[in-house]
């Protein structure tokens, strides 16, 4: 194994969209449809900072279930659709515009926070801040 240095910065775009690792871009980071590995099988990158938590999800239902649903609606009082209408458009269209974009959505996501190292958010307090000078 190489030290970080050694790895390229590879775009998250690039990698994440793909669904490959995002220090070496060849080792897949998924195990399943949106379960991540515990590590990257080519260059040893460990995924436990990984968390995209509800990101996912929450860029589908802005951009994929709302015009899916507007959609639906504009259906409805347009014409009055019967359920049968709705169950023959707006269930496919619901489905395909939601569930193939979450995975490469997750792996943006998991690429974006190795890329910017993101991490979980610290309150600093006059305390913690007094402390620390005085060692």
């Amino acid at each position: 194994m190489s030290t970080s240095e050694s790895w390229p910065k590879l775009p998250p775009i690039q990698t994440g969209i793909k669904g490959r690792c995002p220090r070496c871009g060849e080792g897949s980071i998924f195990d399943g449809f949106l379960k991540l590995k515990s590590g990257c099988t080519h260059c040893g990158l460990d995924y436990s900072f990984a968390d995209p938590a509800d990101g996912p999800a929450f860029f589908v239902i802005c951009f994929g279930c709302v015009p899916a649903v507007a959609f639906a609606i504009w259906l409805e009082i347009a014409f009055t659709a019967p359920y049968w209408v709705h169950l023959v458009t707006t269930l496919p269209l619901i489905l395909l515009t939601c569930i193939p974009i979450l995975r490469p959505l997750k792996g943006w996501l998991v690429a974006s926070q190795y890329f910017y190292k993101a991490e979980e958010g610290k309150l600093v307090t006059s305390e913690t801040t007094s402390s620390e000078s005085q060692t």
